[in-house]
């Protein structure tokens, strides 16, 4: 007798359904309850000390559920088969779920099942990954698998400190974190730019570099490992900025004016121009010309926020099997989390005095956006494809 399945609805057919709506609530409810924290309104009981909470779930929470959707649908792609569907994705999207709420159980469930619980998501989705790959012999895909497993090290380094095994060993685990979610955006960005841009845009050819894929790739793991080993001040800042002018020079090479009148686009191309604006400002911080939290955030606000979103909102178009169009609704969305950027990382530089008031306004900004991204996406996510197709 068959074991009763969940594949006939649309929402566990394939990886990026289930994980992109996930992704898009968490990018609300986190962010909802952080603004309530700080603000003392909520004080729950978290498993996470100070900051790390929302540091972890945005990053380890909300990010990687978008990489998750995005991996399980892309290998699907590459190998022609199948990663995960039916009961086994509503298995892992569970254990990405439990991993959000046991850190409220603190007191109530031990500290180490509410680590093992949100630590075992990443070397399960590595492991359906790789499998994958090895069956068909992708070995070139393997990378990422790598990238995945420099994710499990941060987040095993954030929960050490949690569970006291380690004294301070939480900020290096964040530290890895960002870096390695930067990598696998600089590696697909080379992936899907040129692609995106030239289906998007009739008659265009986007030149491939490979030399300057790898120097853009390999100044920027060289950036992140100088400052893992706690390397700082001048040198620090001129690998900084060199790493910014490679990525400058890479994107610069993929770019056509006409990405101005297509939003699925433009939403790329300026979230790569946040990672960059990140290099920079990285330079900045080791010259102590800035606070490094700002540097920080032109990555996660600018960057991840920015390129996230964009990927989320074309790769759902193109395998529900819709045209590649965003509506009106998108489009602001796409303004509204530029805005965000802009004003948690940009105009607290101008305007210092007003710091509290324009990180609110980018929280709200934030959020309009995604909110936007919820309404226009989560009837394509849970129903069938227009074109009548599997997935």
């Amino acid at each position: 007798m068959k074991s009763p399945t969940v594949l006939k609805y649309p929402l566990f057919a394939l990886g990026f359904r289930a994980f992109f709506l996930l992704a898009g609530f968490a990018a609300l409810g986190l962010l909802i309850l952080w603004q309530g924290m700080t603000q003392d309104t909520v004080a729950p009981s978290v498993y996470f000390t100070g900051t790390y909470w929302h540091a972890h779930e945005m990053l380890l929470g909300y990010t990687v559920a978008v990489i998750a959707g995005f991996l399980l649908t892309a290998v699907s792609n590459w190998t022609g088969k199948i990663t995960l569907q039916g009961n086994a994705l509503v298995g892992l999207s569970l254990l990405w779920l439990y991993g959000r709420i046991l850190p409220f159980y603190a007191g109530l469930l031990p500290d180490e099942l509410i680590a093992l619980v949100d630590f075992a998501f990443l070397p399960t989705l590595a492991f359906v990954i790789a499998k994958t790959l090895i069956q068909t012999k992708n070995y070139k895909n393997l990378l990422f698998v790598g990238l995945l497993t420099l994710l499990m090290l941060g987040n095993g380094l954030i929960h050490a400190q949690m569970l006291d095994v380690c004294g301070n060993s939480a900020a290096m685990g964040v530290q890895i974190v960002v870096a390695a979610i930067v990598m696998i955006m600089l590696v697909i960005a080379g992936r899907v730019f040129p692609f995106f841009t030239e289906k998007g845009l009739k008659g265009v050819s986007i030149p491939r570099s490979q030399q300057l894929d790898f120097l853009a790739i390999g100044s920027a793991a060289t950036l992140f490992t100088l400052q893992l080993v706690g390397i700082s001040g001048t040198f620090l800042a001129l690998i900084a900025l060199t790493t910014a002018a490679l990525n400058g020079w890479r994107l610069t090479s993929w770019f056509v004016f006409r990405i101005w009148f297509v939003p699925l686009l433009w939403v790329l191309y300026l979230g790569y121009g946040w990672l960059i604006v990140g290099f920079i400002f990285t330079a900045f911080a080791a010259w102590e010309l800035i606070l490094p939290s700002l540097a920080l955030h032109a990555f996660t606000v600018g960057g991840i926020g920015i390129l996230t979103l964009g990927m989320m909102a074309r790769v759902s178009l193109g395998h529900t099997g819709r045209t590649m169009n965003a509506s009106n609704a998108i489009a602001v969305a796409f303004v509204l989390i530029n805005v965000a950027a802009l004003f948690r990382v940009i105009l607290p530089l101008a305007i210092t005095s007003w710091s509290s008031v324009l990180i609110y306004l980018a929280t709200l900004a934030w959020l309009a956006a995604f909110a936007l991204f919820i309404f226009v996406y989560a009837p394509m996510l849970t129903k069938a494809r227009a074109d009548g197709k599997e997935g």
